[in-house]
C-alpha cells in the first residue's frame, strides 16, 4: 500500500505540473498540499480490509483540515502573479531547461516531503480495524490546539488586512500578539498530535519523522525565514519581534519603545 500512495500522488504531481505550466504559475503546488494529504488519506482508508475507528478518525482530522486550508490559501492567491519564492527560483534557474528545474524543483521536492510528512496517516491505516486508546486522546487534544492555532490565526490575518486602515501595517494583535507565527505553529502542532495517535500503532513510531520535519521546515527554511526577512529592516517589525515570541507562544515582553 505505501508504494501504491507514493504512485498516486506521482500521478497527482504530474497533473498539477501540466496545469502550472499552462498557467505559468507554480504556486498551484500551494492550494493543493492540503488536498494532497486528502487524495493519500482516502486511498489509504479505502484499502483497508476492515475499518476501526482510528482509521476514520485520522482521514476525518486530516480532510476538515485539508479542505480548509486548499479552501484558505486558493481564496487567497487565484487571480493573483505567481508567489515570489517560485518568481526569485524562476530567476535562479535561468533560461536552461526551466520546464525541468520546475517539475524537480517544486514538484517533486513536495511530492517527497508530502509523502514523508504523511507517514502517520499512512502507518495508520496499514492497521486494519485500528482501535483509540488513551494515548489518541492526547493526540486528538494536541491536533484541536493546533487547528485552533492555524484556522484562528489565519482568520485574524485576513480579517486585518481587509480593513483598508491597516495597509502596510503589521499584525500585532490576537494570536499574533503571542508569537509571530500562529498559523505556522498551528500547523506543527497538529502534525504533532497526528503522530501521536499513530504512536499505538505497528512501527508508529517511524512517524515521528513528520512532525520533526515539518517543524524544521517551518522554523528553519520556508516558513519562517522567508517571511521574517521580508520585514527585517522595518522599524515597527524590529519592535514587534523584540516583544513577540518566535514560533512557540507566550506573553508579549514590555519594552520601551523608542
Amino acid at each position: 500500500m505505501l508504494l501504491n500512495v507514493f504512485i498516486v500522488l506521482i500521478f497527482y504531481y504530474f497533473i498539477l505540473f501540466f496545469i502550472g505550466q499552462l498557467m505559468k504559475n507554480n504556486s498551484i503546488v500551494d492550494i493543493a498540499w492540503g488536498m494532497g494529504f486528502i487524495i493519500l488519506a482516502l486511498y489509504s482508508l479505502f484499502h483497508l480490509s476492515e475499518v476501526g475507528p482510528k482509521n476514520v478518525l485520522i482521514v476525518a482530522l486530516i480532510v476538515f483540515w485539508g479542505l480548509r486550508l486548499s479552501y484558505h490559501v486558493a481564496k487567497r492567491n487565484l487571480g493573483k502573479p505567481e508567489d515570489r519564492r517560485y518568481l526569485e527560483m524562476r530567476k535562479h534557474w535561468g533560461d536552461s531547461f526551466p520546464l525541468l528545474k520546475a517539475f524537480f524543483g517544486v514538484y517533486m521536492v513536495q511530492l517527497i516531503l508530502m509523502y514523508l510528512i504523511a507517514l502517520p496517516i499512512l502507518l495508520i491505516n496499514l492497521k486494519a480495524n485500528a482501535g483509540i486508546n488513551y494515548l489518541d486522546i492526547i493526540g486528538i487534544s494536541v491536533w484541536l490546539l493546533g487547528y485552533i492555532f492555524e484556522s484562528v490565526g489565519d482568520a485574524q490575518l485576513a480579517h486585518f488586512i481587509k480593513k483598508p486602515e491597516n495597509k502596510g501595517k503589521i499584525m500585532t494583535s490576537g494570536l499574533w500578539q503571542y508569537t509571530r507565527h500562529p498559523n505556522y505553529f498551528g500547523e506543527a502542532t497538529m502534525w504533532w498530535g497526528i503522530s501521536i495517535l499513530a504512536i499505538s500503532v505497528p512501527l508508529g513510531w517511524i512517524g515521528l519523522i513528520s512532525p520533526i520535519l515539518i517543524t524544521f521546515l517551518l522554523v528553519f527554511v520556508s516558513g519562517v525565514p522567508l517571511l521574517e526577512n521580508k520585514y527585517k529592516d522595518r522599524p515597527d517589525f524590529i519592535i514587534y519581534k523584540k516583544k513577540t515570541s518566535m514560533f512557540i507562544p507566550w506573553f508579549p515582553k514590555k519594552i520601551k519603545e523608542v
